[in-house]
């Protein structure tokens, strides 16, 4: 799932409120290591173009 999860956010990305949507899921539907994983991966991939979105949806 967690592949599935990246290819779904990389086909997003362009629009930032999808983008939140489609992360928001992610996080609900993996378990905690795999979040870790994504967490890592989203800030490596997207952290200077999403840091807003990466930052509320992976501090709650």
């Amino acid at each position: 799932m967690l592949e599935y999860f990246k290819t779904i956010l990389d086909k997003v990305s362009f629009d930032l409120k999808l983008f939140e949507k489609e992360l928001k899921k992610a996080i609900k539907s993996l378990v905690a290591e795999e979040i870790e994983e994504l967490r890592k991966w989203c800030y490596f991939n997207y952290g200077e173009s999403h840091q807003l979105v990466l930052q509320r949806c992976f501090t709650h």
